[in-house]
Formats: structure tokens, sequence, C-alpha cells
């Protein structure tokens, strides 16, 4: 006997939500299933994103709310970039993570996203320990590399405010350097923040909206506070997307909210074109490099915002190298890697690297030996899940950052330079209750 479907009466809140998408304009055609990285994911054989649709379009909210696909999905838009009716299917699947109950949000991310709220990063990192880290790394690389340099925090009038990754604050600290070279080169008058410092944005993996708003708002308060010209806008594909969505309703709300930023792609676009650094692609030699299109910094920007980052980050990684090749497809055809939507964090791990399986084939037939990425989760993903399953290409993971401070020619700091940056990390410390120790 076949099963009925009987359709169901929703709630009004979630049907004037779902009315915003038009469901019925669905031909269920099965375009955007071909495209989604969820598709024959072992374990998922009975879902894909054309069978939600219908369930969605039946009144059939709660038993997708209660699945894990909205959890499997990455977000990465390949839907709805080939959907002949242009649904947005990523924000639909979005209001699906959103009616799930926090305490039922899988893994780790319901508490990443409240100890962001709660304490300012997703880690929980106490501010004692964040200042320990940023004064006595800072002292390192100042001893190693670059004589005068120190990590500004809370200054006034600065011309760029960056906000951290927790994941390198927690733990892959070195990584924090390659963005500490640039601003030196550069001569960056930049600065950090003290509180809320975290870049990634975990209300977007988690769909709370209150946080996606909070998050960004606590940003936009920062800069005003402090004065701050412009914000770098997070280097996570979902940190810089989130921003932006939670921004536009900030500003939406209140006029005043409006800030500058600027994408991570047009800054260091703007230092080299401006020779504010200098690059060396004969460090580089031997390699073959490629690029890998982040989804949220790709698709999802050019759908929600008009403009997606595909040939800054191209003509960057050209300043620095001689040896370059696509990956086919690209640009907004790219595949997902699989770790969007808080999959890199998230629970589900199998399913993230099956996701990634056919991004792992456009790297290796490439041919290239380094794949450079743009977003702090692409780079993980792609460096550490991926290798472990589809272990026959290898090849070496680089931040687009990263590649720049390789290839960095600094000119020399003047004494004059040197002193100044030191009196004012000392008087920058003592505010901040820091003892530094000395590197006489």
């Amino acid at each position: 006997m076949e099963a009925i479907i009987v359709p169901k009466q929703l709630p009004d809140p979630i049907r004037e939500h779902l009315a915003k998408f038009d469901l019925s304009r669905c031909m269920a055609c099965g375009t955007c299933t071909n495209g989604c990285p969820v598709t024959g994911t072992p374990g998922m054989e009975d879902w894909d994103i054309r069978k939600v649709l219908r369930m969605l379009s039946l009144g059939l909210v709660d038993e997708v709310v209660k699945s894990k696909f909205p959890w499997v999905c990455t977000g990465c838009g390949r839907c709805a970039h080939a959907c002949p009716m242009d649904l947005d299917i990523p924000y639909i699947m979005l209001h699906m993570k959103h009616l799930r109950p926090r305490e039922e949000v899988p893994g780790i991310l319901h508490k990443g996203a409240e100890y962001s709220f709660t304490t300012g990063n997703n880690m929980a990192i106490p501010q004692e320990d964040y200042f320990f880290l940023m004064s006595d790394l800072g002292v390192e690389f100042a001893d190693e590399e670059c004589p005068g340099f120190y990590v500004p925090i809370d200054k006034d009038d600065a011309d760029i405010v960056f906000f951290p990754n927790s994941k390198e604050v927690f733990a892959d600290n070195n990584d924090m350097k390659w963005w500490w070279k640039i601003f030196y080169a550069a001569r960056e008058n930049w600065t950090i923040p003290s509180e809320s410092w975290e870049a990634v944005d975990w209300g977007l993996f988690t769909g709370n909206y209150e946080y996606i708003r909070a998050f960004a708002q606590r940003k936009i308060d920062f800069i005003k506070k402090h004065r701050i010209k412009r914000m770098i806008m997070p280097d996570c594909g979902g940190g810089s997307y989130g921003c932006r969505v939670g921004m536009k309703t900030c500003v939406h709300d209140d006029a005043t909210n409006q800030v500058n930023y600027i994408y991570l792609y047009e800054y260091l676009v703007e230092l080299i074109q401006s020779g504010r650094i200098k690059l060396d692609k004969s460090v580089n030699a031997g390699k073959l490099f490629t690029w890998h299109d982040s989804c949220k910094h790709g698709r999802e920007l050019e759908r929600h915002f008009g403009k997606g980052f595909y040939e800054e980050p191209r003509w960057i990684v050209q300043q620095c190298v001689d040896n370059y090749v696509e990956m086919e497809p690209n640009r907004a055809n790219g595949h997902c890697c699989g770790a969007g939507g808080g999959m890199w964090p998230g629970p589900y791990s199998k399913e993230s690297s099956f996701h990634g399986r056919a991004k792992y084939e456009s790297i290796k037939n490439s041919g290239a030996n380094v794949l450079v990425v743009g977003c702090s989760n692409c780079h993980d993903q792609l460096m550490k899940r991926i290798p472990k399953d589809y272990p026959e290409h290898r090849y070496e993971v680089k931040y687009l950052w990263q590649l720049v401070a390789d290839s960095l020619v600094v000119d020399p700091w003047s004494d004059e330079e040197i002193d100044q940056a030191k009196a004012d990390a000392a008087a920058q410390w003592e505010r901040l209750g820091v003892e530094l120790e000395s590197d006489e």
C-alpha cells in the first residue's frame, strides 16, 4: 500500500516566514539536488533538497526540523545558484536550523554560540589569557622577525580593526603572525578588541538570529566607540557573510549603525597596488598553485549583497607566484569543500568529508601542489579532514595572507619607529595591567 501524505496546517509565524520564499514556484526539476553536496551522502540516501522542498510545501516542517538534513547542509548556495525559479534555499535551511530547540542543536555548535554570546569568543578564553598571549607572542615575533612589533588593543583612531579567530588564539597561535607581518610591513595603524573579539559567526552556524545580530552590533559598537576608520571583514566565509547579514539588520534598525569595512581581498589588493607592501615571487618558485573559491565569499555574497570575490584573490595569488593553474569548475560554479554551515566544527565529520569529494577531485585534476584558501574553515577542512579520506593526491594548504606574508620584502623600521613602538607597547600593557617581560 502506498503511503498517503496529508498536508499540515502550519503555525502562522512559520507559514508567514516560508511564504516569503513562495515554495509553490518549485517545479521539482531536481536541478538543486544535482548540485547539492549532500546528495548521495551515506546515511542520507532517502534525503535530498528537492524532497525537502516538497515536504515544506506540504507543511511537513516538523519532520524537516527534526531531521539532520539542515545540519548537514553546508549553505554553499550551489542549489540556489542553479535554481531556475531563484529559490533562496540556503535561507530556508537556515530557518529550519532556527526552529530547532537550542538544547537539540547537534554537537558543540550551540555551546560555541553560547560562549561567543556570553564571553565574546566561542572557546570562552579568559581575557587574562588573551592579553598574555598577545603580549608574549608579540614580544617573540618582535625578537624573531619584526623589531618594534606589538599587538595594539583598543587603540583609538586606528585605520583598521582586525578580529582574531579563536582557534588561532586557542591553539594555532603562529597562524596570527602572517597578518601581523603584513600589518608590520605596511606600517599599518591597526588594532584588535579587548572584548567580543571573535571573528567567526556561530549564530549563523546555529540559525540563531538574535546572536547574528548581536555579534554584528558588538563590532559596530567597538568601531564607533574607538573611532575606527574601517573594519576588515572576518576571514571565515561564514564570519564575513554572517556579519554582513547581522549588520544589515542593525542598520535597518538604526541608520547610525552604518560603519566602514573592507574585505580582506580588497585590503590586500589595496596594499599591493599602492606599494605599501612589496612581494618577491622567487621565494615560491618550483611549486604549482591553485585557488579555492569559498562558497560564502563567492556565490552567497554575490547573491545577497551584489558582489562575490572571485578575481581579487586570483590577482593576489599571481602577484606572489609565477606558476598558477585553475581548478575546474571554479568561481560561482566551484564545488563546496564540505566545511560550511558549521560542518567543520560540527559532529558530522564523515558526511562533511563526503561532501568534499568533488572539491578533492578538482584539486587532484588541477595537478597543483599548493592550494590557497581565504577561509579558516575551508583551510582546516582541506588540510586536515579531506586528506584522511582522499590520500591519493598530496598537496599543501596555505591561507592567502600566509602566501602574501611568505612573499613579503619588508623594509626595515627606523630606530625612531622601533623606539616609538616600544614606548606605545609599554604604555598599553601597563594600561591593561599586563606585565611585559623585558626584551633586553
